[in-house]
């Protein structure tokens, strides 16, 4: 018997896109992600996709929603096409940590920034969180752009803070506190 996911707010991310809970529809995001040669090296989405393992990584977003993670699938709203991920991890001392990626035929379109954005706002404002930070690996400019344009600051180099497929790799960390002046977005050209 199929269970539905818990119930995860959905944010609005600019005037293009949604975050909401993955549901069982997503699964050809799954299998695009799946395709991708970074994504499954630093997410759970499965490396090899099959129906069955599109189901299972669904399956773990929901549960980590009932652990208290909150793993959107971000959704173009335009022709409700879901085209990426947001995760954010809140931690009992009032931080948070997010991730996110998209996929190849999204990048481009601000998906990432705008996601974070509303992701930040929400986590800052709603969930009364002081702090979120990101870990960048350094050669991922799109992702340190996204993180500056979003208003999070590089407070470091973390050496070999992460492993990446097979080996240690370093990560930028940046921070966002709920005091920071941010940025107001860019304009939709």
């Amino acid at each position: 018997m199929e269970h539905e996911p818990l119930a995860l707010p959905t944010l609005h991310a600019g005037d293009a896109f949604t975050l909401r809970a993955w549901r069982m529809t997503d699964l050809d995001l799954v299998r695009e992600a799946a395709a991708d040669p970074y994504i499954p090296l630093v997410t759970t989405v499965p490396a090899q996709y099959d129906e069955q393992a599109g189901r299972a990584f669904v399956e773990r977003q929901w549960a980590k929603a009932e652990r208290g993670a909150y793993p959107f699938a971000v959704v173009r709203r335009a022709d409700e096409r879901p085209v990426g991920f947001l995760g954010l991890w809140p931690k009992e001392d009032g931080r948070g940590s997010l991730g996110y990626w998209t996929v190849a035929s999204a990048r481009g379109q601000g998906v990432a920034g705008q996601a974070l954005r509303a992701a930040a706002d929400w986590a800052l404002g709603e969930l009364g969180l002081a702090r979120l930070e990101l870990y960048i690996e350094p050669w991922n400019t799109g992702s340190l752009r996204t993180a500056e344009v979003a208003g999070f600051r590089q407070e470091g180099l973390l050496r070999a803070w992460q492993t990446v497929g097979d080996e240690r790799r370093d990560m930028y960390v940046y921070s966002l506190l709920a005091t920071d002046v941010r940025p107001q977005p860019e304009p939709e050209p």
